[in-house]
Formats: C-alpha cells, sequence, structure tokens
C-alpha cells in the first residue's frame, strides 16, 4: 500500500440520515425511471476501454495483461434525474432544488455556500460485490463529466498534482431496497490503509451525506448469489420495467430478456451531489473561471512528473483514448486496493 491510499479521506466521517426523501418523492422519482428508460449500464456510459475502468477503480494489471470487458461487467444500470444545475422532469424539481440537502452539505463542510450540480440514479436486481472499490469523478476547475472522462478526473486525484484546482463536492446518497441479502454501503473514511465501515441494511429510504471524491466506497453484494451474475449480460444490456409483472424489472441484452427482477429484489440509489464554496471568494473564482485548468496543462504536468521520475514513456499523440498511457498512468498513480475488505454477506442469515 503506498501513501498515495492514506490521502483518501473524506472532510468529514459520513453522516447518516434517515427518509431522506418522503414517499411522494420516491414515488414520483420511481415513475421517471420506470417511464423514461431503458437503461444502459453504468460501465457502457462512462468508458470507452476496459484500461479507463482500471485507471477508476482501484487495483492495477500484471503487466502484459490486458484487461477484458468480462472482468468488470456487473449488473448495474444509471439515468440522470438532473444535470448542470438543471432538473430534467419538472415533476421531481422538488427533489433536486433541495432546501434539507443543501443544509445539510453546508453543515458537513462548515461552508458558506453549496449549490444543487447534478441528481443520478442506479438501478440493479441482485448483484455481487467488489473487491476493486472507488473514488466518484473529482471535479476541478474547468474539468467535468462534459468535456473530460472519468478516467483522467480520478487519475488527476491520485496523482496529487492537481489540488490547486480541485472542486469541492458533496452529495446526499440514499438507498430503496426490500431484499433480505445484502445490499449496503462499503466505505473507507480513513484511507485504504484502515479498516472498513459499513451503512447495513434495510436501506428504505437510508442516506449518507459525504464527500464521495476522496473516499473509497462500494456497494455490498446484493441478492441470492445464484442469481448476481445474469448469464447473457454483454456491455449492450439494458434495464427496464417487466410488462409482465407488477413492480418488476427485467434485464436485456440485444432485445432477449436474460433476467427477470422481481419487484423485492430490486435496488434503487439516488445521488445527489451539489458544488461547495468555502466562501465568497472561492465562489467568485469558479464562476469568473480566472484560474481554471485544461487537458494540455494537465497532461503536460502528468508528463512532466513522469519525466522526473525517470520512466520511459512514448509521448501519445491522444493520451485522452490511449490505453498504453492510461495503463502507465495507473500503475505510476493508483493507490491500490484496501488492506481489509467486508466479507460477502451470507443468505443463510437473512431473515
Amino acid at each position: 500500500m503506498t501513501r498515495t491510499a492514506d490521502i483518501f479521506r473524506p472532510v468529514s466521517e459520513p453522516r447518516i440520515i434517515e427518509n431522506a426523501f418522503t414517499a411522494d418523492q420516491h414515488r414520483r422519482m420511481l415513475d421517471v425511471v420506470r417511464r423514461e428508460g431503458p437503461w444502459s449500464l453504468i460501465l457502457a456510459q462512462h468508458f470507452k476501454s476496459p484500461e479507463e475502468v482500471v485507471a477508476t477503480t482501484s487495483g492495477k494489471m500484471p503487466e502484459g495483461f490486458t484487461p477484458t470487458w468480462d472482468m468488470f461487467l456487473t449488473p448495474v444500470f444509471r439515468g440522470y434525474f438532473a444535470q448542470g444545475h438543471t432538473a430534467l422532469h419538472s415533476e421531481i424539481e422538488d427533489c433536486f432544488l433541495n432546501q434539507q440537502f443543501l443544509d445539510l452539505v453546508r453543515g458537513y463542510w462548515g461552508a458558506a455556500y453549496a449549490r444543487p450540480e447534478s441528481m443520478l440514479f442506479n438501478i440493479q436486481g441482485p448483484c455481487p460485490g467488489t473487491d476493486t472499490p472507488h473514488v466518484d469523478a473529482t471535479r476541478f476547475r474547468g474539468i467535468s463529466y462534459q468535456t473530460t472522462p472519468v478516467w483522467l478526473m480520478n487519475m488527476m486525484v491520485k496523482s496529487g498534482l492537481f489540488k490547486r484546482w480541485q472542486a469541492k463536492k458533496a452529495q446526499v446518497i440514499a438507498w430503496y431496497y426490500q431484499g433480505k441479502v445484502g445490499g449496503g454501503f462499503n466505505y473507507w473514511p480513513d484511507g485504504l490503509s484502515a479498516p472498513p465501515k459499513q451503512v447495513k441494511a434495510p436501506m428504505w429510504g437510508r442516506a449518507v451525506v459525504v464527500e464521495n471524491e476522496m473516499m473509497y466506497h462500494t456497494a455490498e453484494a446484493c441478492g441470492p448469489a445464484a442469481l448476481r451474475r445474469p448469464e447473457g449480460l454483454s456491455i449492450q444490456s439494458v434495464m427496464e420495467p417487466d410488462p409482465e409483472a407488477a413492480g418488476g424489472w427485467q434485464i436485456l441484452t440485444d432485445g432477449r430478456v436474460i433476467q427477470r427482477v422481481p419487484e423485492e429484489e430490486f435496488r434503487l440509489l439516488v445521488h445527489w451531489g451539489a458544488d461547495i464554496f468555502m466562501d465568497y471568494e472561492e465562489l467568485r473564482m469558479t464562476l469568473d473561471h480566472t484560474d481554471d485548468i485544461g487537458h494540455e496543462r494537465i497532461f503536460d504536468m502528468l508528463i512532466a512528473d513522469l519525466r522526473a521520475r525517470d520512466i520511459t514513456f512514448e509521448v501519445p499523440s491522444d493520451p485522452l483514448i490511449d490505453t498504453a498511457f492510461i495503463t502507465l498512468l495507473t500503475e505510476v498513480y493508483d493507490p491500490g486496493k484496501p488492506a481489509l475488505f467486508p466479507p460477502e454477506p451470507e443468505e443463510a442469515l437473512a431473515a
């Protein structure tokens, strides 16, 4: 474990809250999810190659090993309720422009200002856990999802070279899951060298206030073990409501149903995110873009650091998609896997 592992600590310990949304808000959000699908895999939305996935999670591949999509496929799908500070569906605007959440994240940081930035959801049925936890894509002034791949944003924070431009963020993450096996949240608030902690089920409206860009975390496995890896899952798979079962869902690959998920095994995660500004000067600098960073300077700094380490490499013509360069950055900057990992949930323990 490198010392880099211990820089990943949130500004404060995650704070658990209950009943994050009202029953009516939950119903309206779920109506949007059911109406607007089908929804594609998280992997399909954010990554162009398996090497980018490796760069985003924790752990490294053996030298000369070529990763494949099959190594990372899990049946977890994603959509958005709000992007770019804007609710995408008027019927859930109150869920996004959430005064309670704004108060919570300002208090979490001790900050003067906060503004809602995005709101996404993950949906799944039975699903394995993972031994490669991750941090969420870390934002920087001048760098966003709209302009920059997730792997690069995460590599920037792992390198430690770009702290000057790093944006302050906070999230309220809520879960709705009625299953009897697993479904919790594993996290490492004291760095990857320290023991993990867990938020355990029941997860109906339970939430955490957290800084997930600086804390490694991952979902706990959930559902019957035999159903966690549906046969036929591919990078093209999608999830949508099951027309043959009230409240149920189905996963399809190329139009063929590969798994039906009953309502009681459906897990919904709602991820609300906010920009944080400690004072007016920090807000002003962000709004007037007087200290932004761009791709050219990012890669100049990364290349200069690699050369300072006496690492021999070929400078890529397009570093945003060059898989060999992405692999090199992962080998140099990735902090590795956690020293300790929670045990998988056991079906025999379910009541």
